[in-house]
């Protein structure tokens, strides 16, 4: 993990950006699309400003990714995007900075943790992104992009493979996924669990482990492998198709 020297110099950036926005595109780019349905107002939620920025945030690093890796093929500078512009990855940068104290989350989203939620955090980002777009233009952005987005040190937080899977699946609307119990074997001090992973109903993958828990990770786990995550690391939610996510075993 960075050190504390580094992340008060992350959160300084950040504090300095975000109060370069004015008041009005400021407080949009925090306000969670829960508290506009309280307010009755869904025009005022960061939602609009979330897809402008996660362009922004894409071409920012595309353009980084080609312009300093001039040997590398396009699948591979596909995936390396993929990696730093994950929701995983987004939400751990906007932790680091503190974003979450930045957020108006509506009564219900705040009492569920909502300020720490990943998904929140990421969007947020997403959100703050866009707004600095409007507000500076492109070389600004690209620049900010280029100082919050590129640290691995920063990024370097391990994933759990079934939050990863979860999120995947979550981008997709109507989709569910489901862990179910196959089979137990081994002597009741040391059993083992089989489980297979369920997406819309079909069994995409399976997993093993002395605990449900290790076996559903393991399953999750082995979906990720068998899609092209071997590293565990990322994934491009804009970028997986019905198929994918559903492609049975």
């Amino acid at each position: 993990m960075p050190g504390t020297e580094k992340i008060q110099r992350l959160r300084t950036v950040f504090d300095h950006a975000v109060a370069s926005l004015e008041p009005e595109l400021r407080a949009q780019a925090f306000t969670h699309i829960s508290w506009s349905n309280e307010q009755g107002d869904t025009g005022s939620s960061n939602e609009r400003l979330e897809f402008l920025g996660d362009a922004v945030i894409s071409l920012a690093v595309a353009l980084h990714l080609y312009e300093n890796h001039p040997q590398v093929p396009e699948g591979d500078l596909t995936r390396m995007r993929a990696s730093l512009v994950s929701g995983t990855s987004l939400a751990a940068v906007a932790k680091a900075v503190g974003l979450g104290r930045h957020l108006k989350l509506g009564r219900g989203e705040e009492l569920t943790g909502g300020r720490e939620r990943p998904k929140t955090l990421a969007g947020a980002l997403e959100a703050f992104f866009g707004a600095y777009f409007i507000r500076h233009g492109w070389d600004k952005v690209r620049a900010l992009t280029e100082q919050l987005l590129l640290d691995t040190e920063i990024r370097a937080a391990p994933i759990d493979p079934k939050t990863m899977l979860q999120e995947i699946v979550q981008s997709r609307p109507g989709s569910k996924l489901e862990y179910v119990v196959v089979d137990v074997t081994g002597p009741d001090h040391m059993p083992e669990y089989t489980v297979a992973c369920v997406i819309d109903g079909r069994r995409v993958s399976t997993g093993k482990g002395s605990s449900k828990k290790e076996a559903e990770e393991d399953a999750a786990r082995n979906w990720l492998v068998r899609n092209g995550y071997s590293d565990g690391a990322s994934y491009d939610k804009n970028h997986l198709t019905d198929d994918e996510i559903g492609r049975q075993e």
